[in-house]
């Protein structure tokens, strides 16, 4: 917790008599998030420099007067991002979301092939002889494999998405996972209506190559910061 943290110690006086103090961010995953923090710290009295390196996840803050510390934490909290002192800042918990990512990419990668594996099976069949029970028992199979794998590969995008939502503000995030909510609603309501198309392999195929853009992005921001540091 915030609270637990004497962030005072962390705190450098420059000559000009202004207090500074850098901070590294979590739950940073576009370019929208560095205008939303930037302008959320620059609304708190007393400060007059925020900058965030998106690289680096690197927010440094400068302030005028006797400001505290655990209040410019306190106001990224309320923005949905987590923040702690970026010297002390652990190359473990960063390997431990790089496996984090890694894992997701594997479920919905293995999700994928067995649903598209009875997708073909069902196209063909469409322009040949499939029945219609078949046909179906396909499409439920193919419910049974993506809704659960899907739950689980796109919480890095549902999560982000919520934290977004719950400061009323957007990122692109949200119409990542209305998009995936909306064709795995649209499909399980086709299945159920017996109808002749489902689109759950579009859905995890979706997170599998958004994910593993995002699991390089995240490697190559790390290599990034290994060489900054």
């Amino acid at each position: 917790m915030a609270q637990a943290v004497d962030y005072s110690i962390f705190v450098a006086t420059e000559a000009d008599g202004r207090s500074q103090m850098s901070l590294a961010v979590d739950g940073i995953d576009c370019a929208a998030c560095i205008a939303d923090i930037e302008h959320g710290v620059m609304a708190l009295p007393g400060v007059v420099r925020a900058r965030l390196n998106y690289s680096t996840h690197r927010l440094t803050v400068e302030w005028d007067g006797a400001g505290e510390p655990a209040a410019l934490v306190g106001r990224l909290e309320t923005l949905g991002y987590r923040a702690h002192p970026f010297a002390g800042r652990a190359e473990e918990a960063e390997a431990k979301r790089a496996q984090w990512l890694l894992r997701c990419l594997g479920v919905a990668g293995f999700a994928m092939m067995n649903v598209m594996l009875l997708s073909v099976s069902v196209w063909a069949g469409n322009v040949t002889d499939i029945t219609p029970e078949t046909r179906d028992l396909f499409h439920w199979l193919s419910a049974l494999i993506a809704l659960p794998a899907a739950a689980y590969a796109g919480q890095p995008f549902f999560q982000s998405a919520l934290r977004a939502l719950r400061t009323r503000s957007l990122n692109m995030d949200v119409p990542i996972s209305l998009g995936v909510i909306l064709a795995l609603g649209m499909s399980l309501m086709e299945t159920i209506l017996h109808r002749e198309h489902a689109f759950f392999d579009s859905a995890v195929m979706l997170l599998f190559f958004l994910l593993a853009g995002r699991y390089l992005d995240h490697e190559a921001r790390r290599r990034t910061r290994a060489v900054a540091g």
